[in-house]
């Protein structure tokens, strides 16, 4: 496996799982896909069986913790693909440097190079010169959390957040200098970032302890932010929360976290959704759920029985003769909002109840049901099929 692959290919997406997949989920997405584009299975294919050693690749690097690890680290340092710099990087004429180049030319000798990656980079960039300068800096993500009605949760619902997150520090312009005239890092001499040798010849890159990740020190430090250039910054924001959300789901809204410093992009915002129960609906998916009593002479010849749906008329639905307790009818389209704005069913559970208070009547006209089926045992099968073989 050569560094390039490490940097070139997105494995997560040859299996088709998340980042954040667990050992199980990557095992799980490469026997559906080996069994799918084994070569025994598709015999004089080539095209599956290049899909296959594609599929087994991605599940030697991301089925092994230590590979992985590097894998991730050697993405998140360089990104995905190669990088280009444009014209007035390098020499009068400028230079165009595909990532590429840098892991395919030689590793010593004249024409090559001997160091660390980093060192690479560092030497073209002018890390450590004078000309170094300070770079954007990513906004914060900030998670809130919003208790929704269960109504709310099925139509959707706007709400006001208010969220307190880091930003910049308006005493001093978010430079941490009540003059506002930091100066440069000599220790990361305005990256932000220090370099520290990696496995595999790989040089890593964390945030640099004395400025603190940004690549400026305080002079005279401001009072407010204390030299830091952020302060807490409060505010209301009006949040669209979609329809048919489900209780603990997690919503990225991206580019509404925390601002950004020195140009750089906001963080995002994570809301968690609380949903507050229903005294007659549940939720089941995209459907809802209702339990929805009937008297015994409803159940046994049959009608029609009104039902309630969520926030709209109720509907009819009509019971077959014999209509046994438990049995779940479905109501078409008036359960909750999917994605592609069409709704979910209503299900109901019929429940057959039995009264607690007979009248006199209800009583001799019940006794005699009972004496005309007294030869019926609803509990024959049962005892039969208790004795076994």
């Amino acid at each position: 496996m050569s560094t390039k692959d490490f940097v070139e290919k997105d494995y997560y997406k040859v299996l088709g799982v998340p980042k954040d997949a667990t050992e199980a989920e990557i095992k799980k997405a490469y026997r559906k896909l080996a069994r799918e584009y084994h070569p025994d299975a598709n015999k004089g294919d080539r095209q599956a069986e290049e899909r296959f050693k594609e599929i087994s690749e991605a599940h030697d690097v991301l089925g092994d913790p230590k590979r992985r690890k590097e894998y991730d680290e050697a993405r998140a340092l360089f990104g995905a693909g190669g990088f280009r710099a444009g014209p007035g990087a390098g020499g009068a004429g400028g230079f165009n440097f595909d990532l590429s180049d840098l892991f395919g030319g030689a590793q010593g000798g004249a024409g090559g190079f001997g160091g660390g990656l980093g060192d690479v980079f560092g030497g073209l960039f002018g890390r450590g010169g004078a000309g170094a300068r300070t770079q954007p800096r990513r906004g914060q993500d900030i998670e809130s959390e919003v208790t929704l009605s269960f109504t709310e949760a099925v139509d959707g619902a706007t709400v006001p957040l208010r969220m307190s997150s880091s930003a910049a520090c308006k005493a001093c312009s978010g430079t941490g200098d009540k003059n506002g005239t930091p100066r440069v890092c000599p220790t990361c001499v305005g990256t932000g970032q220090v370099s520290r040798g990696g496995g595999g010849g790989f040089s890593l890159t964390d945030p640099c302890v004395d400025c603190r990740g940004r690549g400026l020190i305080a002079q005279d430090p401001c009072e407010v932010c204390k030299g830091s250039g952020r302060a807490t910054s409060s505010r209301t924001m009006q949040v669209r929360i979609p329809a048919g959300v489900a209780d603990g789901q997690r919503i990225r809204l991206r580019g509404k976290g925390a601002p950004g410093e020195r140009g750089g992009p906001n963080g995002d915002l994570y809301v968690v959704v609380h949903v507050e129960p229903h005294p007659v609906f549940g939720r089941k998916g995209d459907n809802l759920t209702i339990t929805v009593p009937v008297t015994f002479p409803e159940a046994a010849l049959g009608g029609e029985i009104r039902v309630p749906t969520l926030g709209g008329p109720p509907v009819t639905l009509r019971l077959p003769p014999g209509t046994p307790s438990g049995r779940t009818m479905r109501a078409r389209g008036k359960g909750a909002v999917r994605k592609d704005g069409t709704r979910g069913d209503l299900l109901v559970t019929i429940e057959v109840t039995v009264p607690k208070d007979l009248s006199d009547k209800a009583r001799d006209l019940l006794e005699s049901y009972r004496d005309a089926t007294a030869g019926e045992d609803p509990r024959a099968a049962l005892f039969e099929a208790a004795k076994g073989d």
